[in-house]
């Protein structure tokens, strides 16, 4: 079982850029796919990025595209996510997530990860 802890959320403008991190215990961390999701207040829980256990494979969520890149650091049990030209429909609270094994192909969906974290708050100003 893996433990996931995120950071470096917080509060910016429109434009601006922010780095989060999700930190995992273990010694395992590269036996499991991740992803990015978020969520909104009123509104559901949704993709926003995945990497596969090695990076070789990722994916992103249309609406991130361009924006955002995410990224994984084996050796320091931590993914990252990097969101610039942040908008204002951004905001939400995002949320790490894990899955032992490979990226499937289901890896958009929420069910496909077991493993989350609390979340960190990403608000932005216009």
């Amino acid at each position: 079982q893996v433990q996931l802890v995120e950071s470096g959320g917080g509060l910016v403008q429109a434009g601006d850029s922010l780095r989060l991190s999700c930190a995992a215990s273990g010694r395992t961390f590269s036996s499991y796919a991740m992803g990015w999701f978020r969520q909104a207040p009123g509104k559901e829980r949704e993709f926003v990025a995945a990497i596969s256990r090695s990076g070789g494979r990722i994916g992103y969520a249309d609406s991130v595209k361009g924006r955002f890149t995410i990224s994984r650091d084996n050796a320091k049990n931590t993914v990252y996510l990097q969101m610039n030209s942040l908008k204002p429909e951004d905001a939400a609270v995002y949320y790490c997530a894990a899955r032992s094994g490979a990226l499937t192909n289901y890896y958009i969906t929420a069910y496909d990860y077991p493993y989350w974290g609390q979340g960190t708050q990403v608000t932005v100003s216009s």
